[in-house]
């Protein structure tokens, strides 16, 4: 059994086949997919399929890219939004400085609203961090001062730097298909590096498909390619890597019930 902690099953790339997608994923072994808010505007339409599927879970939050469109967004109205049974994550909220779609100062403030609300509501925050490693860890670490909150850095394309500041300050590490690419020994040296009850995987989809499906569009059946990658990088079987995986997942997303 794997579990896909992290999709967009709201984004148009499935509207079409979204019944077909998670009957794929089931098949694949994927028990049960988190599909994960960019915009807490949206909010209605992510909770209505999470709603429609009894294996799909949701988040609740604003994606650094659209920082600026959502600072109208309080700590209070994601804590309100996050009672719903089928929200069992925050976020995700991050720092996004290769893009830099919103300003910085504004990605800042989402993150710290977003943090807030995980250290309230013992829900997971999902980090989005991308060429933002140094203030990432700064933020992590001031804000984790002001008490813990459990968070989880997905889709890890970070530096090592940031997975150990992640680890000592009680986070997990989300493996994505970026694990399996060539040009990736970074990441999967990494990976050996992660305690083993703190990695989970993921697959984004519909970005970032593993191989050998470099190229397409990515599903939550796929995060089998990418579980096998990881299950290979640390010296463990599939059935292994899938059990790690599994009960780590349930960990961190405590209020997900298990199938």
């Amino acid at each position: 059994m794997l579990i896909d902690t992290h999709c967009h099953l709201d984004f148009p790339d499935f509207e079409a086949e979204r019944d077909a997608i998670i009957e794929r994923a089931a098949a694949a072994g994927v028990a049960q997919m988190v599909t994960i808010s960019t915009r807490v505007k949206r909010f209605d339409t992510i909770i209505a399929i999470a709603e429609a599927y009894p294996n799909v879970f949701c988040s609740v939050g604003t994606h650094p890219h659209n920082a600026d469109d959502e600072l109208d967004i309080t700590t209070e109205d994601l804590v309100r939004l996050s009672s719903h049974p089928k929200v069992v994550a925050i976020g995700e909220a991050g720092l996004d400085y290769f893009y830099d779609n919103a300003p910085r100062d504004a990605q800042a403030e989402g993150l710290r609203r977003h943090m807030a609300a995980a250290r309230e509501t013992g829900l997971p925050l999902v980090i989005h961090s991308r060429s933002a490693d140094e203030d990432m860890a700064a933020i992590l670490t001031e804000e984790s001062g002001k008490g813990a909150f459990p968070f989880l850095l997905h889709c890890f394309s970070s530096g090592p730097d940031l997975a150990r500041v992640g680890v000592e300050l009680g986070g997990y590490v989300s493996f994505s298909g970026i694990l399996t690419f060539p040009k990736s020994q970074e990441i999967r040296d990494i990976a050996k590096t992660i305690p083993r009850d703190r990695m989970i995987v993921e697959t984004d989809a519909p970005y970032l498909a593993p191989k050998p499906f470099r190229g397409k569009r990515n599903e939550p059946a796929f995060v089998a390619h990418t579980a096998q990658v990881l299950a290979e990088t640390i010296g463990v079987s599939p059935a292994e890597i899938a059990e790690i995986t599994t009960e780590n997942a349930f960990r961190i997303f405590s209020k997900m019930p298990r199938p």
